[in-house]
C-alpha cells in the first residue's frame, strides 16, 4: 500500500510549498556581522518546514528537492550545481530532524524541540559541507586567501578554511535556523488549520 502521505492532495501541496520556497530563495539578505556578503539569509526553509510538519519528513525532502528544481528554472546555476546540492543537503539537515521529532508526538513543545535540534544539525552540517565542498569550489572563482581575508575582517580569529567555516558559516546558519524556526512557529498553525479546513470541505462535499 502507498504511504498515507503520498496522496494526490499532498503531491499538490508539496508542489505548492516547493514553488513558494523557490521564490523565497531568490530573496536573501546578508548578515555582514557574521559572514561575508555572499552568504545570504532567506526564508525558503519556512514552507519546507511547514510541509514537513504537515505531511512528514519524507515530504519535506521532496519539497526541498522541488524547491531546488524550480529555482534552477527561474535562476540557472552559477556554481555547476554544487551550491544547489549544498543548499539541498543543508536544508534537509534542518527539516528532517525537526519533522521526525515533531511527528513522534505532535505538540508545540515537540515542534520547538525539533526545530532546536534541526538548527543545531544544520549549523554543524553547514560547517563540514562548506569546509569540504563549497569553499574549495569557490576558491576556483575567488582565491581562498581572499575568502579567508573577508572572514578575518569580521573576526580576526579566522585564519584558514576550517576556522572560517566554524566562526562564520556555523553561526550564520544558527541565526538562519532561529529566524526560520520563529517564522515557522508563527505561521504553521494558521496554514495547518487552512489545510485541515480544505480537507473537511472536500470530505463533506463528497458525501
Amino acid at each position: 500500500m502507498k504511504e498515507k502521505w503520498l496522496t494526490t492532495k499532498n503531491l499538490v501541496l508539496m508542489g505548492m510549498f516547493g514553488a513558494l520556497a523557490a521564490v523565497l530563495m531568490l530573496f536573501e539578505f546578508p548578515l555582514v556581522f557574521l559572514a561575508p556578503s555572499f552568504y545570504g539569509l532567506d526564508l525558503s526553509e519556512v514552507p519546507v518546514l511547514v510541509g514537513a510538519f504537515s505531511m512528514g519528513p519524507a515530504a519535506g525532502v521532496i519539497i526541498e528537492f522541488v524547491k531546488i528544481l524550480i529555482k534552477l528554472v527561474m535562476k540557472p546555476t552559477t556554481t555547476g550545481f554544487v551550491g544547489e546540492m549544498a543548499n539541498f543537503v543543508i536544508g534537509c539537515s534542518l527539516v528532517v530532524p525537526a519533522a521526525m521529532i515533531y511527528h513522534t508526538k505532535k505538540s508545540k513543545k515537540s515542534a520547538i524541540y525539533g526545530m532546536i535540534v534541526g538548527t543545531i544539525v544544520m549549523a554543524l552540517s553547514s560547517i563540514v559541507i562548506n569546509a569540504v565542498v563549497m569553499l574549495p569550489f569557490y576558491s576556483k572563482v575567488m582565491p581562498l586567501e581572499s575568502i579567508i581575508a573577508l572572514g578575518a575582517a569580521i573576526n580576526p580569529a579566522v585564519s584558514n578554511i576550517w576556522t572560517f567555516a566554524i566562526i562564520c558559516v556555523g553561526p550564520f546558519n544558527l541565526v538562519k535556523g532561529v529566524v526560520v524556526s520563529i517564522v515557522t512557529q508563527l505561521v504553521y498553525k494558521r496554514i495547518s488549520n487552512l489545510i485541515h479546513s480544505v480537507n473537511r470541505d472536500q470530505k463533506s462535499g463528497g458525501r
